[in-house]
């Protein structure tokens, strides 16, 4: 198969808006025609590329990129993160993980914790997990009623739509691994002393669930799939193909703003320095 790169695969990656969204497992290993030492090398030079677009980034200050991510457990969120995300210098770039809300969390609309953590002009931030928790799990747990989890779908795209029409680019990328590879994983969990602490007997209750998180997730992708917040989902299973695919995919959309650096507000011809 030719290899796909770029924007090419950039466009391959992400889902049409409006068109139903699969997640059929032998689609998760798919790598478009890489091979790993290739995508290792350009995942080095994305890195670098994204180090200098946070910089310009920065130095503009008029927007902000806000990347969700989302997987089912043993997706790669963290790896992807400590890969790929790792790029961005910490001083512009926040990580924010979501876990079960907390009792003041709880007294608030569901998006009330996550507008908090929306990145400011200038910055990038990333969601491990997101507001989507309130749609898949409350969902499946069926810890709200029908109505509720259904109506979110519509607040969520206005949320997006409003962040958007504020600067804030939003880029949501979904892990998809197959139910084999999520195995293997767990399986290598259990067997580092080290990894023990990533697993833990609700894991296999949540494995147990698998069709219901998928249809959950095939919903919320079909139902939130924006032209201003498209998703992406990224074949997974091969955690060097997820990190080269993402990393195409953030150049990508940071290129896509018109980012300038901002005039001089003096002339550095007239500047002595003694």
């Amino acid at each position: 198969m030719r290899k796909l790169g770029g924007e090419a695969l950039v466009q391959a990656l992400q889902q049409p808006p409006g068109k139903p969204v699969s997640l059929p497992d032998e689609q998760a290993s798919r790598t478009w025609g890489w091979e790993e030492d290739d995508a290792k090398s350009t995942l080095a030079a994305n890195r670098r590329r994204l180090d200098d677009l946070q910089y310009k980034l920065s130095a503009d200050g008029r927007y902000a990129l806000l990347v969700v991510l989302q997987a089912i457990d043993a997706g790669g969120k963290d790896g992807t993160i400590r890969r790929v995300m790792s790029a961005f210098s910490p001083q512009g770039c926040t990580v924010t993980s979501f876990k079960t809300p907390s009792a003041e969390e709880l007294k608030h609309d569901f998006l009330w914790r996550i507008h908090k953590r929306v990145p400011a002009r200038g910055e990038i931030g990333v969601f491990n997990r997101s507001h989507y928790e309130d749609v898949l799990i409350a969902r499946v747990d069926k810890l709200v009623p029908r109505p509720v989890w259904m109506q979110r779908f519509t607040h969520i795209n206005h949320f997006e739509h409003m962040l958007t029409e504020n600067g804030v680019r939003v880029v949501k990328l979904f892990l998809h691994i197959s139910k084999a590879e999520q195995r293997k994983r767990f399986e290598a969990r259990l067997k580092e002393p080290r990894k023990h602490w990533k697993f833990g007997p609700e894991d296999l209750e949540k494995r147990k669930q698998w069709n219901a998180y998928r249809r959950a997730f095939e919903d919320a992708l079909t139902r939130c799939g924006t032209h201003w917040a498209p998703w992406y989902v990224v074949p997974a299973d091969r955690k060097w193909f997820r990190n080269l695919a993402v990393s195409e995919i953030l150049v990508s959309e940071l290129e896509r703003l018109p980012l300038r650096f901002p005039p001089p507000r003096f002339d550095p011809a007239k500047v002595s320095l003694v």
